[in-house]
C-alpha cells in the first residue's frame, strides 16, 4: 500500500514531475493526478497500483510502511541507492 503523501514524496525525491512518473509507470497523467489527490491510502485498480509501485522501485525508491522499523515510526519513503534520477 502507498499513501498519496508517500507518492508525492517519492516523486520529489526523484525530482520528476507527474508526466515523467506516468511515463515510467505506463499510466495516464490523469491516473497519477487522481492518485496524488487521494486522501490517505491510494485506491485504484490493483494493476495500476502494481505498475506504480514497480516503477518507483525500479527508480530506487523504497516505501516504508507503518509496520516497518524506522527511527521516527510511521510511513515514509527513502532512496535505496543513488540513481540516474538524482540531479
Amino acid at each position: 500500500m502507498i499513501t498519496a503523501t508517500q507518492l508525492r514524496a517519492a516523486r520529489a525525491l526523484l525530482a520528476i514531475d507527474q508526466r515523467e512518473l506516468a511515463a515510467m509507470s505506463n499510466l495516464s497523467l490523469q491516473t497519477i493526478q487522481r492518485m496524488e489527490t487521494s486522501r490517505g491510502i491510494v485506491r485504484g485498480q490493483v494493476e495500476s497500483l502494481t505498475k506504480l509501485i514497480a516503477a518507483l522501485d525500479r527508480a530506487g525508491v523504497a516505501l516504508i510502511g507503518p509496520e516497518q522499523i524506522s527511527s521516527g515510526g510511521g510511513r515514509g519513503v527513502r532512496l535505496k541507492v543513488a540513481n540516474k534520477f538524482m540531479r
